[in-house]
């Protein structure tokens, strides 16, 4: 096996198991391809990722954690929260249309990948309605919006726009008049935080 050029670590072991992934599809994609990837001996790559399941955790979960982590910085702008929030639900829609749209092989890797590891998006799902509750909350701190329990309502808004961020809909968000639905929804959600 040839030499790497860099100290294996765990990063470097992730991003070959994306192009493991990009190339095979989750179904053949297996840990002595990502191993041979690297140049190095699947059980080099087992000392960082104990089982295949822990390896398809890892990568799934840097996947969704790119989304997170863009919209971080939304939540802890300067903007007031109404505008936050229509740029949080706009940059996530934005962000999942990209992942189906602009790599569809391997959106459909990941969703076998999400469908395995119910715990990760479980987390990613948490983080996200904990974003839209700082948002909310101070969007009811400033007296913009008008809630008793802003996790409650964040949870609301993340279960009201589904259609534009779950992956179960990501054939429709190619669609023509797509984004005048979100732009309706958006607009509904507003007012009812709003009333």
């Amino acid at each position: 096996m040839a030499a790497t050029a860099a100290p294996l670590t765990p990063e470097r072991i992730l991003e070959a198991t994306e192009e493991v992934l990009r190339r095979h599809g989750a179904a053949k994609a297996t840990v002595v391809d990502v191993a041979r990837a690297l140049g190095v001996s699947h059980g080099t790559v087992y000392r960082h990722f104990r089982t295949k399941a822990e390896l398809r955790g890892a990568v799934t979960r840097r996947w969704l954690d790119r989304t997170s982590q863009s919209l971080a910085t939304i939540v802890t702008g300067t903007e007031p929260p109404g505008e936050k929030l229509r740029h949080w639900l706009a940059g996530l829609f934005e962000a999942k249309q990209h992942k189906a749209g602009d790599d569809p092989e391997l959106f459909a890797t990941y969703s076998v990948l999400v469908d395995e590891n119910s715990d990760v998006v479980d987390a990613h799902i948490a983080d996200l309605t904990g974003q839209l509750t700082a948002i909310v909350q101070e969007g009811v701190t400033a007296g913009e919006f008008v809630s008793a329990d802003p996790a409650l309502s964040a949870r609301a808004v993340f279960d009201a726009t589904s259609r534009f961020h779950d992956p179960c809909y990501a054939p429709h968000w190619s669609r023509p008049g797509i984004g005048t639905a979100f732009e309706a929804v958006l607009e509904l959600t507003l007012r009812g935080l709003r009333a």
